[in-house]
């Protein structure tokens, strides 16, 4: 086992996901196999009674892709905007989490937040192995508020199939002209 895999395991315990770093970046399969994992959250907040209504609202960072705006931003940037848009959902997730009164719906906030950590753990280390000095992040921007777990897996899926989808396709994509990718994708992504 790499070492890279081996502390995405120590970090957040991701059994199921059976690729390192590299793969996750330059194989939309990887990546779409883990947001799967979602799909099986909103059946267990089915499954379980009351988990969809939260004790207080978790405040959404804005996940909506601007197509212009995004193409003007260099591609630290963008990782930087990910980073604090997956660090604030799992905030909220966690302040809620410690709320709760249902141990099934705790259980439930358990799962999500060792996720958001997950994707938090990936994409830092995309941040980290550019060797780019990276601003220190803006605030994050909150767009909404809201009191269901439902509503917040499907904001969280939509980060995950919006801008987190769009930097994995920039960072292939980044200078091929000229072979001068990024660390991360140098040699990786075909």
């Amino acid at each position: 086992m790499d070492y890279s895999r081996l502390l995405l395991l120590l970090i957040g315990g991701i059994s199921s996901v059976q690729a390192g770093p590299a793969d996750f970046w330059c194989n939309h399969q990887v990546r779409r196999n883990m947001g799967k994992e979602i799909v099986g959250m909103r059946a267990d907040v089915l499954a379980c009674v009351g988990a969809d209504t939260l004790r207080s609202p978790v405040p959404l960072p804005c996940v909506m892709v601007h197509a212009t705006e995004w193409a003007d931003k260099t591609l630290q940037q963008k990782c930087a905007e990910v980073v604090e848009a997956l660090r604030e959902f799992r905030g909220g997730v966690q302040g809620t989490k410690n709320q709760s009164t249902s141990e099934c719906q705790a259980s439930l906030l358990e799962k999500l937040e060792r996720h958001i950590s997950n994707y938090v753990a990936i994409v830092s280390r995309l941040q980290v192995q550019s060797g780019a000095v990276t601003p220190p992040p803006s605030p994050p921007r909150s767009c909404s508020s809201v009191n269901s777990t439902s509503e917040v897996l499907k904001r969280y899926g939509n980060l995950l199939r919006g801008k987190l989808e769009r930097l994995a396709i920039d960072l292939r994509d980044e200078a091929p002209e000229s072979g001068q990718r990024s660390t991360a994708a140098k040699g990786r992504c075909g």
